[in-house]
């Protein structure tokens, strides 16, 4: 298995992975993710596969600005709107319903959400500018812990990984959660940001 640096060279080839139909492990500003370009179906069935994870459950996705989310067709609620002015950049996944005014791309069709965010990492956003959103899931098998560290990533997930940028150690905390699909925004996974913090955002915004 191929290991980068993240720099200009690793981005460079994480990209070439990508668009050749490849998975790739890539740093955040949370843990390692496993990550494919959602509109190839075969890359998407391989990040499944690879973690074990139930085909049920759709995977979350990783964009470089609002705009590429704005681009997803997501309807973006004033609690939404708040919540990323105020951690985007950084470690908090927002689960939205779509605008049915809006256009979305095909891989999201038949979709009732989708779970987004923008993260707080210089390289993987240049990395996500370059190739557009991403499909991406802690590396880890299902039900397992994350390893924080690249070479116990690539040992635990096995070669069918085309290639793992090493960002140093990472921490263990995922992001939180909230469902913004609804009149009220839920805190559905509290992880880097705590629910009160959460709460203390909404009453600010409201």
């Amino acid at each position: 298995m191929r290991v980068v640096r993240a720099d200009i060279h690793g981005a460079a080839a994480a990209a070439a992975v990508l668009r050749a139909g490849g998975v790739v492990v890539v740093p955040t500003d949370t843990v390692y993710g496993l990550a494919a370009r959602p509109t190839d179906t075969d890359a998407v069935g391989a990040v499944y596969r690879i973690k074990g994870r139930p085909e049920g459950m759709p995977l979350p996705v990783l964009a470089a600005s609002v705009e590429q989310v704005r681009a997803l067709g997501v309807a973006f609620s004033g609690g939404a709107r708040g919540l990323a002015a105020r951690w985007w950049p950084g470690p908090l996944t927002l689960a939205f319903a779509f605008d049915p005014e809006a256009p979305r791309p095909a891989w999201l069709a038949g979709r009732d959400e989708v779970a987004v965010r923008v993260p707080d990492h210089d390289f993987l956003r240049g990395l996500l500018a370059e190739t557009g959103v991403l499909v991406v899931t802690s590396a880890n098998r299902h039900g397992a812990p994350t390893p924080r560290a690249p070479d116990d990533v690539a040992s635990a997930l096995g070669p069918d990984v085309g290639l793992v940028v090493d960002g140093g150690v990472l921490h263990e905390v995922p992001s939180t959660l909230v469902n913004v699909a609804g009149p009220e925004p839920v805190v559905e996974r509290e992880g880097a940001i705590e629910r009160a913090a959460i709460a203390a955002a909404l009453e600010t915004s409201s």
